[in-house]
C-alpha cells in the first residue's frame, strides 16, 4: 500500500526510518538507522480537482436594534486543486438588505485532525487572508477578493486513518451586532502542478525540491544515536493516488 506523506503536527507526526542489522560470527552485531521523507503524489490534473467550486449562503440578520434584512453571499473559485506557490483568485457577490454596512473577508485555512484511541483533536491555522471594502445598506456589490498565495505547506492527507490534513477557503461577511455569514469551499493541495503542456513526469520532478521547503527540521535532522554529520536524507515519492 502507498505510504502516507511525512508530516509533523502539534498532536502527532508521521515519520519514517529504515533500520539495518549486520550480524557476523564471533563479532558484535552492527546496527544503523536512517531517516527518510515520503512525499505521496497528489495530482491536481484529475477531473475532480479541476472542477470549479461555488456556493451560496444567506442569513436573515438583525444587527443591534435595526430592522431585519437578508444578507446573501455567493462565491466561486476556478478549481478545487492547487499547489504551493499558486494564487487562488476569489470572486464573490454580496447582497446587503440589512440596515448596517457589512464587510466581506476571505481566508485560506489548514485543518489538522488527529484520531487515536477514540479521541479527536484538531488544529486550525490561517495561512493567508484578506478583506474587501464595506457594502452599504441596501446595496449589492461584486467582490474580486485578494489573490491568496499558498505558502509552502504539506499536501493534503486524506487517506490516513489517524491523521488528516485538509484545506479550505473560507469566505465570510461580517455583520455588526450578529454572527458572521460563512461560506466554506473545500480545497486539495497537491504535489503535481497544473500542466497544460509538457509531461507529467517532468512536473513531478520539478516540484520535488519545492516540496521539501515545508518539511520540518525534525523530519530531516539526525536520529538519536547516529554518527556525527547526520544521515543523508532523500525525498521518496510513493505510487500515484488521486485524492478526491
Amino acid at each position: 500500500s502507498a505510504l502516507v506523506t511525512s508530516f509533523e503536527g502539534k498532536h502527532g507526526s508521521v515519520r519514517y526510518c529504515v533500520k539495518a542489522t549486520l550480524r557476523r560470527p564471533w563479532a558484535p552485531a552492527r546496527r544503523a538507522r536512517r531517516a527518510f521523507t515520503v512525499i505521496q503524489p497528489v495530482d491536481i490534473n484529475s477531473p475532480a480537482l479541476l472542477a470549479p467550486q461555488a456556493g451560496v449562503r444567506e442569513k436573515m440578520a438583525r444587527p443591534w436594534c435595526g430592522p431585519r434584512g437578508l444578507v446573501s453571499l455567493a462565491a466561486k473559485i476556478e478549481r478545487k486543486g492547487f499547489t504551493p506557490g499558486e494564487v487562488i483568485p476569489i470572486e464573490a457577490e454580496v447582497d446587503n438588505a440589512c440596515a448596517r454596512p457589512v464587510r466581506p473577508r476571505a481566508a485560506l485555512v489548514q485543518t489538522q485532525t488527529f484520531l487515536a484511541r477514540g479521541a479527536r483533536k484538531e488544529k486550525r491555522t490561517v495561512l493567508a487572508s484578506g478583506a474587501g471594502a464595506p457594502v452599504g445598506p441596501g446595496r449589492r456589490a461584486r467582490w474580486r477578493g485578494p489573490a491568496l498565495r499558498i505558502p509552502p505547506v504539506a499536501p493534503s492527507i486524506l487517506q490516513c486513518r489517524v491523521l488528516q490534513v485538509s484545506y479550505s477557503l473560507k469566505v465570510c461577511v461580517d455583520i455588526p451586532g450578529t454572527s458572521k455569514l460563512l461560506l466554506e469551499l473545500p480545497l486539495v493541495i497537491g504535489t503535481v502542478p497544473l500542466h497544460p503542456f509538457g509531461s507529467r513526469s517532468s512536473s513531478v520532478g520539478s516540484q520535488a525540491s519545492f516540496l521539501l521547503d515545508w518539511v520540518p527540521g525534525a523530519l530531516l535532522g539526525p536520529l538519536e544515536g547516529e554518527a556525527p554529520g547526520g544521515p543523508q536524507v532523500r525525498a521518496v515519492r510513493g505510487s500515484h493516488q488521486d485524492a478526491l
